[in-house]
């Protein structure tokens, strides 16, 4: 699984502001189906929420290096939620 910006850098978390001051940050990482699909993992803070959107109807399938690396994303979200 790579951890890749929305913006196609490979090296951390997007930001893109909604207007009004509102800021949303986003983890994307690639994974695959139970079918081994390709697909994506997005990890987003939208204000002081931190969402986790998965394959529409999928199971997600991450190996352990890409467990961590989600791990750490939704650590950085959930601090990113608190500010």
């Amino acid at each position: 699984m790579d951890s890749t910006e929305q913006q196609g850098d490979p090296a951390g978390p997007a930001e893109s502001s909604g207007g009004a001051g509102d800021r949303t940050r986003w983890w994307r990482f690639h994974c695959r189906d139970a079918t081994n699909a390709p697909r994506d993992l997005t990890v987003l803070v939208n204000r002081d929420k931190v969402v986790l959107v998965g394959p529409p109807g999928e199971t997600a399938v991450l190996s352990t290096g890409g467990a961590g690396e989600l791990s750490t994303a939704l650590r950085a979200a959930a601090e990113q939620a608190r500010k």
